[in-house]
């Protein structure tokens, strides 16, 4: 990935190490939903895209301070699953202080390395991931094999990617994972088969199936 691993902007530091994104995000836990309050509307529409159906059970993947959650458990019901796992425990921590812990199970933990069988999820939400992740691959097959075939995976961020680097001064690079080109052949490299891509301003949502 062509983004230097160093470069860092509101919405986190870029792909690198576990530790260096715990690093980043521990001190900005505490008020991250206050920095950015206006971003629940987009989560609950990139959640509704995502087709969970009562009884489902789903992960948010890089979940941190759960705002996703209300929205994922009102799509699966009681009867059905949610997980919320991050690598920071202070964003978890924030999560519970925002009594988002009722909607989901929380644990610490890296989505390249789940505690899950098999095919035990139908579908992962991931919000701002794909850009923190050391090794995309590896990190997206390992998501792949805790889903079930014809399960779903949405890479989504509450802007896209021309916003997001105008609001940082920078301009968006050919060589940008998100960028279609680049990320179809790496979902499909990974057991993923793009779907649909939407990056405008006002959000970014590539919905994928897990493929036989």
């Amino acid at each position: 990935m062509p983004q230097d691993k160093r470069q860092q902007h509101d919405y986190g530091p870029g792909a690198g190490s576990a530790a260096e994104v715990r690093e980043f995000f521990t001190p900005r836990a505490a008020d991250w939903d206050s920095r950015f309050p206006d971003d629940g509307p987009a989560y609950a529409a990139a959640v509704t895209e995502l087709g969970l159906r009562t009884g489902d059970a789903v992960l948010d993947a890089g979940c941190g301070t759960g705002r996703a959650l209300p929205a994922l458990r009102a799509a699966v019901g009681p009867e059905g699953t949610v997980l919320g796992a991050d690598l920071t425990p202070a964003m978890l921590e924030a999560a519970i202080r925002a009594e988002r812990d009722g909607a989901a199970a929380l644990l610490v933990g890296d989505v390249a390395r789940l505690p899950l069988r098999d095919g035990s999820l139908d579908a992962v939400f991931a919000a701002g991931l794909i850009s923190h992740l050391g090794e995309p691959d590896p990190g997206l097959r390992e998501l792949a094999r805790v889903v079930r075939p014809g399960g779903r995976l949405a890479l989504f961020h509450p802007v896209g990617r021309a916003a997001l680097a105008a609001r940082h001064g920078r301009q968006v690079t050919p060589g940008d994972l998100r960028a279609e080109p680049n990320l179809r052949p790496l979902l499909a490299r990974s057991g993923w088969k793009l779907e649909s891509y939407t990056d405008e301003d006002t959000c970014y949502l590539a919905l994928s199936v897990r493929q036989d």
